[in-house]
């Protein structure tokens, strides 16, 4: 019997979010890996979603981000001015007054974007600390660390630099999920315009080949429409073999979970990372508004997680309970049970190329 993509692509469930509301007192349940165990964020509300979202839209430069408490599980939204506090409390949310703008953040990664561009390094605005957080993979030679530390310098507190294991790296390979031009990538969201359905997945997977297939060598069951990487990092491939795959993901153990929403990720929440090579795994989101820096070019706007990945991952999902939320673009590797796994946020992708998860 002939294996098809509508199996795949289907990605492996998270736990239902038990948060509701914008979170008081107890934070909501972690999302779990395959293992049972879960990680240290927390879980967000759909309730939360929506605030985030729009706190940060309509309070522009007088915000630096929100983050998710990991004691409490509430909603915290930074603020640079009290009267932005006072909208932020009529929410229901909790203010946090801190000393540096968005606008201030975005300027310390123009200058490291400037002044220090390298390869194997990464920054991104970490809500919680109010900082730009750097990371330093370890391809970075010892005259370029001190390159990247002269220029962190010169911005102060404002930004923090840690060295990681491993190289910053786009994750394809050889094995078992969607093919396409000689690499495996994994796909991440079935998704559709009107009756015509399609799939998403990593950009820099889609550059490499038009026609996708779901075994090695096999026929194709879909076409390219659209890719964007460097840059960005997502692409688009249409059904054309007549799949109408379901919206669902498959929990790798004889059922399914929906996916019904998408959302852009918070900090300090958790979520799973579902990929072709390892499958489940769970993190925590760290940092957003995320620069890598890739030996073929850099990518922005990503998301940072803690979760594990590895070759063969790229193009797959990252997302929490019914809520997709990004597509895997690559990691730094594995220590242990933590990672670095990086992903698109997948609402850019959707608004793109028109497109709905259904």
């Amino acid at each position: 019997m002939r294996r098809t993509l509508r199996a795949r692509i289907c990605l492996p469930a998270l736990l239902a979010l038990t948060a509701v509301g914008l979170g008081s007192g107890t934070a909501g349940a972690a999302e779990a890996d395959a293992a049972g165990n879960p990680s240290p964020g927390v879980a967000a509300s759909p309730a939360q979603y929506t605030l985030h979202t729009s706190l940060e839209r309509d309070l522009g430069d007088r915000t630096a981000g929100s983050y998710l408490d990991a004691a409490s599980g509430e909603l915290v939204v930074t603020v640079i001015d009290a009267a932005a506090a006072e909208e932020v409390r009529a929410t229901g949310a909790r203010a946090e007054l801190v000393t540096r703008s968005m606008a201030q953040l975005r300027a310390a990664m123009d200058t490291l974007e400037s002044k220090a561009k390298i390869t194997g390094t990464s920054w991104g605005i970490d809500p919680s600390s109010n900082k730009v957080a750097v990371e330093a993979d370890s391809t970075v030679s010892a005259a370029s660390m001190a390159k990247l530390r002269g220029v962190a310098a010169r911005l102060g507190d404002a930004v923090s630099i840690k060295r990681i294991a491993g190289e910053f790296k786009k994750e394809v390979a050889g094995g078992d999920a969607i093919y396409g031009g000689g690499y495996r990538c994994s796909a991440a969201f079935n998704v559709s315009k009107a009756t015509t359905r399609y799939f998403l997945t990593a950009g820099h997977c889609t550059n490499s080949a038009s026609s996708w297939s779901a075994t090695s060598g096999g026929p194709s069951i879909g076409t390219r429409e659209g890719t964007s990487f460097p840059n960005n990092d997502y692409g688009i491939v249409r059904y054309t073999d007549g799949s109408q795959p379901a919206g669902n993901v498959d929990l790798y153990n004889g059922s399914h979970q929906d996916i019904t929403s998408a959302a852009d990720a918070i900090v300090g929440q958790s979520l799973r990372k579902s990929g072709s090579t390892t499958r489940l795994t769970s993190g925590t989101v760290t940092a957003v508004n995320v620069t890598v820096n890739y030996g073929d070019g850099p990518v922005y706007n990503l998301v940072r997680t803690t979760a594990c990945s590895a070759g063969g991952d790229s193009g797959g999902a990252h997302f929490a309970g019914s809520t997709a939320l990004g597509i895997h673009s690559g990691s730094a590797g594995c220590t242990g049970s933590s990672g670095s796994a990086l992903h698109q946020p997948v609402k850019e992708a959707l608004s793109a190329y028109g497109v709905a998860v259904y």
